[in-house]
């Protein structure tokens, strides 16, 4: 019995039609990458200082530069024992005394500016640069810094959460129906976020744009793969992700043109809107339309493939039968992926390539980068160059644990548990044999 991939052997494996729905995916991808990595420029932490009403009003009536103000009234490197101390601690003084000197304020005060106490911005902060950020809006430095890493990782902790059911939804109602569900709702997200009006709300979300958004990447993803025949598959599948990269370069671009992070996430939020057109412009999966039966759809737009392709003059997809025992598929589970040893064992090996960072692979990514922001903060404090150290270790067990993977290259994607556990093995002789009607003349009305 012929495969989808015996079929679009003849329908074209990497004809218009791919190609159209491959550019058309990648938007999505690009897309992905200022949620995944925004808080790049959403959370840029600028320079700041202590704000003192009194040192402000004091250095305009001395007519000090910003360079004069820090020297004369802002605790010095060494201070309290840290790098920059004027960041998040000023000198507990009554700047409003008239009997302050302009030439040096704080010597009439004690001999030594070590012996003065030092105090909490209890006024806020002075941000050096313009524009704004989370950071600057919400005030999360000095002691509150450890909020911006907890922004990142609860975007993270909806990667993992949503990727545990993406691929049960994905299964159960459909590639396209996931696709355009979870992009909606991301969109929707997007545009809270940029109007959350305190940090709990925008913490809020933040988890729940990423619960849906891994989704949308996700499907794209598996709607690529498996549109293209088996010669192009991995080439797809690889620029696809490229095409994330894309996103980081034009992120950057917009970030630089939009330096209010409000304006910016309705910038990255909007344009989300535009992917509901999918609806129209990318058909279902035919392999998942052929695990759910649903035979007469799958040839509907194998016929499509070939109209756009230009093959359907010289194939009559009649003759063509697609029947197969898919009884295995219909109820899929997490369980399948631990049921037999080859399975299991690949399983475990690309969990683990996936929590490089401290579909069940991908959430362990998204596990890792919860813990990530934490970790190399902390490791950081003991010294600067133990995160790469770590990071270079598990990328070593990482290459060596990836030769124990089998190679997929020219392989037909697994459709049972069975032909996972045996991928990798000497590959079995076709049983069967396609025989296409080859058309003498054009049909009528083509």
């Amino acid at each position: 019995m012929p495969t989808v991939d015996d079929i679009l052997e003849q329908v074209g494996e990497f004809g218009w039609f791919q190609k159209q729905v491959f550019l058309t995916l990648c938007l999505l991808s690009a897309a992905f990458a200022p949620l995944y990595v925004g808080i790049v420029f959403l959370a840029f932490t600028p320079d700041h200082r202590c704000l003192s009403p009194g040192v402000a009003e004091l250095s305009r009536r001395c007519g000090w530069s910003l360079a004069e103000e820090l020297n004369y009234t802002a605790p010095g490197p060494g201070a309290a024992g840290e790098a920059s101390p004027h960041q998040c601690r000023r000198y507990e003084v009554d700047w409003n005394q008239s009997a302050l000197s302009c030439a040096d304020p704080l010597a009439g005060l004690a001999a030594n500016r070590s012996h003065l106490p030092l105090g909490p911005c209890r006024h806020g902060w002075v941000y050096e640069t313009p524009g704004s950020s989370i950071v600057t809006e919400f005030n999360l430095v000095c002691d509150d810094s450890w909020k911006v890493d907890l922004f990142q990782s609860c975007v993270n902790v909806g990667f993992f959460l949503g990727s545990l059911g993406v691929g049960y939804i994905a299964d159960r109602f459909g590639r396209k129906l996931c696709l355009l569900a979870t992009t909606l709702t991301s969109a929707v997200l997007g545009v809270l976020t940029a109007v959350a009006p305190d940090y709990t709300s925008l913490l809020l979300f933040r988890l729940l744009q990423g619960l849906v958004s891994k989704g949308s990447w996700t499907s794209g993803y598996i709607l690529i793969t498996e549109f293209m025949g088996l010669g192009h598959r991995r080439t797809v599948a690889i620029l696809y992700q490229t095409a994330f990269t894309v996103g980081l370069v034009l992120l950057s671009g917009v970030a630089y043109a939009i330096p209010h992070w409000r304006w910016l996430q309705l910038a990255i939020s909007l344009p989300t809107f535009l992917f509901l057109f999918y609806y129209w412009c990318v058909p279902e999966s035919p392999r998942w339309l052929l695990s759910q039966k649903r035979n007469a759809q799958v040839m509907k737009i194998m016929g499509h493939i070939a109209r756009k392709n230009g093959k359907l003059p010289l194939v009559d997809l009649k003759m063509l039968s697609l029947e197969e025992d898919v009884t295995e598929k219909l109820s899929p589970s997490f369980a399948d992926l631990f049921r037999t040893p080859q399975l299991r064992k690949h399983t475990f090996i690309l969990m683990y390539l996936w929590n490089l960072g401290v579909m069940v692979c991908s959430s362990l990514c998204d596990l890792g980068g919860i813990i990530t922001p934490f970790l190399v903060f902390r490791l950081m404090e003991v010294w600067r160059g133990s995160p790469l150290i770590l990071f270079a270790i598990l990328g070593l067990v990482a290459g060596g644990v990836t030769l124990l993977l089998p190679e997929t290259k020219g392989v037909t994607l697994p459709e049972t548990i069975e032909d996972a556990e045996n991928l990798g093995r000497i590959a079995k002789p076709k049983e069967n044999t396609i025989y296409l009607q080859i058309q003498t003349t054009e049909r009528a009305g083509t």
